[in-house]
């Protein structure tokens, strides 16, 4: 059975960890907000670029760049997008479960790696999977240059023939309490996923210089926007995860402390109680004797 000092000692444990977790729950949520108007800014910038790309592949179609040509060869890419952090809940372990299984299925025997945030990079250390490239330490910091520095490597490999598609797994910030794990073929780019829509204003654009010349210049801001937003969306389901899962750190740090304090209270009382019959008894005894 515990004793009064040991149940003081963990008392004063779990009050250290909730000065913790109710800090962090805060600092989450200033940052939270920050990168959720980030997202919601960059959501209607991509789906525009989608709308014109759409009219534009239509125009030009697969072979009008090199980065909508497909290719029937099995060599894959995939981008597994995590945190730099833990403390958020099953934000990462989600990305890898989800990673681990795409990697596992039976079609997907030639794939390499680029791991974004040490997570995903201390995860794949230890498996057999090939690792390319990692990007690590920046999602504090994150910006539009970062995503270029990614693309761009994706793209260039693309280009050379390294490899036939590139895959983006990242979370998908949904709620502060929703992340949904996503897995989206950023190359080659699919006609039939940006031509949504091309037209919905109701009439057909006019090109200068023409389809081809914009082509070659939207479609690797297209990539990179893509990339960009699936940063930013990590990002913001991070934050939203940890300042959820800080949450429920510091409620259940609050109910241990109220059931530690009710055991102290009792076994004190059991002490209080013992020690009132033993000088009872001893005094019962001496009576007895003085008597005798």
């Amino acid at each position: 059975m515990a004793t009064l000092r040991d149940i003081k000692r963990g008392i004063r444990s779990v009050e250290s960890t909730q000065k913790i977790t109710k800090p962090m729950k805060l600092v989450a949520a200033a940052k939270l907000r920050r990168a959720q108007e980030r997202v919601i800014g960059a959501r209607p910038y991509a789906q525009k670029m989608g709308e014109l790309l759409g009219s534009l592949v239509g125009r030009v179609g697969d072979d009008g760049h090199p980065l909508l040509v497909r290719r029937t060869g099995a060599r894959k890419r995939l981008v597994v997008i995590t945190a730099d952090k833990g403390l958020c809940g099953a934000f990462n372990s989600n990305v890898l479960r989800a990673a681990t299984s795409y990697l596992r299925e039976g079609d997907n025997v030639d794939v390499t790696l680029v791991v974004v945030g040490k997570k995903s990079r201390d995860f794949f250390r230890r498996r057999q999977w090939p690792v390319k490239s990692e990007m690590l330490g920046f999602f504090d910091r994150l910006a539009y240059a970062h995503a270029q520095e990614l693309a761009s490597g994706l793209m260039a490999d693309y280009m050379a023939g390294e490899t036939d598609e590139v895959h983006l797994i990242y979370n998908e910030f949904r709620s502060v309490a929703v992340q949904r794990v996503t897995r989206q073929q950023l190359l080659p780019i699919e006609a039939e996923a940006v031509a949504g829509g091309g037209d919905a204003a109701g009439g057909e654009y006019i090109f200068e210089p023409g389809p081809d010349a914009i082509l070659a210049a939207l479609l690797p801001r297209h990539v990179t926007t893509q990339v960009y937003r699936a940063l930013m969306e990590s990002v913001a389901g991070e934050f939203g995860a940890r300042m959820t899962a800080m949450e429920a750190a510091t409620k259940n740090a609050k109910e241990m402390i109220g059931v530690l304090t009710i055991q102290y209270n009792k076994a004190r009382q059991e002490r209080i109680t013992k020690e009132l019959l033993d000088i009872v008894g001893g005094a019962e005894a001496l009576r007895q004797s003085t008597e005798a």
